[in-house]
């Protein structure tokens, strides 16, 4: 672990980047602008949303419905496959560069493409970047949501890190499962005290939820989101039709940030692309768990005891 910063101040940035559906290369190359960009603006952890690289495609079912599939969607889900990531694999390679190069901490939300075994799962994941240039971790979401479970595979309690830096203990969870009251409970148990959550959820109302987690885990909650548009998908989208019921704009966005006491301290943004940046002060965690340590003197663990499984879930153990 590297050594604790001289100062208590930390700053930070959330990119609420618009997405380049279906456009890998150019949607790494947009990573790498966006996190130069924020770094130019002071920043030493740097956060791109949910499914960032690989798309979260609002509004698709891929031509599913209960008891069918259509040939349409089959190719779309392919193409969908097509532009999903390696984890490690040559774009992984060019995100860690970037952090390099930008002398940062990068969070980025991407689709990734499972290559130890069938091949044919994706994951919602969300990969960590040190400033040395070295993929740090990642996490691949516990739960998918509702349609989510049609594209997405569950991840497994072997990639919930909690990654020790010089500017903090950096760890999150993404969109709904920080509604997982257990799953916060583990970020807790680590000790996070940057607490990420990438999301696809515009609404309102989910700031309540981003500000409940800084009050909870007396953390700092960084909040990111896209904002999207029906236009951004590509003309030749074979099931375009999927998206006629739905309004022009997707995802309004609503990135924002929040202090260890629920103070907002950068957003929210709402309905254009942007980077907010923020200042937190360490010192305000120390200062928060005063009255309220989820983990430490509020706790009981004479009454509530639970255990986390860190082991990996494979499907086929092959012996050596």
């Amino acid at each position: 672990m590297d050594s604790p910063k001289d100062t208590d101040l930390v700053k930070v940035a959330v990119v609420q980047a618009s997405p380049l559906y279906f456009q890998r290369q150019e949607s790494v190359e947009k990573v790498t602008r966006m996190t130069r960009e924020a770094a130019d603006g002071g920043a030493e952890l740097v956060l791109f949303p949910e499914a960032y690289v690989g798309g979260y495609p609002w509004g698709l079912v891929f031509g599913t419905a209960v008891g069918g599939r259509s040939p349409e969607g089959r190719r779309v889900w392919e193409r969908y496959w097509r532009t999903a990531l390696d984890v490690p694999g040559p774009e992984t390679e060019a995100l860690a560069k970037a952090a390099g190069e930008a002398g940062v901490h990068l969070a980025v939300g991407v689709i990734e493409r499972d290559s130890t075994y069938s091949g044919g799962t994706l994951y919602c994941t969300l990969l960590y970047f040190g400033p040395e240039g070295t993929l740090l971790g990642k996490h691949r979401k516990l739960k998918p949501t509702a349609a989510e479970r049609l594209i997405w595979g569950e991840g497994d309690g072997s990639t919930l890190p909690v990654i020790p830096s010089r500017i903090g203990r950096i760890g999150g969870l993404i969109c709904w499962e920080n509604y997982m009251p257990l799953a916060r409970m583990a970020m807790y148990g680590k000790g996070v005290e940057i607490y990420l959550a990438p999301t696809a959820d515009a609404r309102e109302r989910w700031q309540s939820t981003l500000r409940h987690i800084a009050l909870e885990g007396r953390c700092f909650v960084l909040g990111c989101n896209q904002y999207v548009s029906r236009d951004m998908y590509p003309a030749d989208l074979e099931i375009a039709q999927e998206l006629e019921r739905w309004p022009e704009v997707l995802c309004r966005g609503g990135s924002a940030v929040y202090g260890p006491l629920g103070d907002c301290l950068a957003g929210p943004l709402w309905d254009e692309e942007g980077i907010l940046h923020a200042e937190l002060d360490r010192g305000e965690i120390p200062r928060g768990k005063f009255d309220f340590d989820v983990t430490g003197h509020y706790a009981r663990p004479d009454v509530f005891q639970f255990w986390v499984n860190q082991d990996p879930q494979l499907p086929v153990d092959l012996e050596d």
